[in-house]
């Protein structure tokens, strides 16, 4: 007899890697342009973030699944911000938040706009930048993080983008860090150095 539980039926799932939601499950609907990030990825990224993370505010600009933002939580952070215009994203969001008992901050708005904004809170210490990659969004994404008051003085920010993309440019104060490749993905790590003004 299958016992799968019917709300979970059609949904694909991720596995939280590591700290106090280990091995923990969340659960998504495939939607366009959803593409969440690996195991693999996962656990080198949050081995470079290991010495940053307890404490951190993060913000995850395209949260989708929210395995980053929620890894994050797992891992020590103080605080997730989750954007995401997906209306079955979000409501899924927030059935993984109830479930974890997690402090995601889940806000449904579209990304660019919400960014386009200028900061009016805690600026965050940490950032996720995982558009789709067809959009070729990423300059313009870090362009608003960098020039609407969204990052810590000293900000890690975390750019995932196709590997052939050769459209990207990071804000001239951004010290590349990291630079990986697995597979299609190129991954980046920036360390906020200076204000660009």
């Amino acid at each position: 007899m299958n016992k799968k539980r019917p709300d979970t039926a059609i949904k694909q799932h991720l596995r939280i890697i590591g700290g106090k939601w280990r091995s923990r499950k969340i659960y998504f609907s495939p939607a366009e342009g959803l593409r969440p990030t690996g195991a693999r990825l996962r656990e080198t990224l949050f081995n470079w973030l290991s010495p940053t993370i307890e404490g951190a505010h993060c913000l995850d600009v395209f949260s989708g699944s929210g395995i980053l933002a929620l890894e994050a939580l797992s891992r020590g952070a103080k605080s997730s911000t989750a954007l995401e215009n997906n209306a079955c994203a979000v409501k899924e969001l927030k059935v993984n938040r109830t479930t974890l008992s997690a402090a995601l901050h889940i806000i449904a708005v579209d990304s660019l706009d919400y960014l386009a904004g200028e900061n009016r809170q805690a600026p965050f210490d940490i950032v996720f930048v995982d558009p789709p990659f067809s959009r070729h969004w990423h300059t313009h994404i870090c362009n608003l993080l960098e020039t609407n008051g969204w990052l810590a003085n000293n900000a890690i920010i975390y750019c995932e983008l196709a590997i052939d993309d050769k459209s990207f440019s990071a804000p001239l104060n951004w010290q590349l860090h990291r630079d990986k490749r697995a597979g299609d993905v190129r991954y980046l790590l920036y360390y906020r150095i200076e204000s660009a003004s």
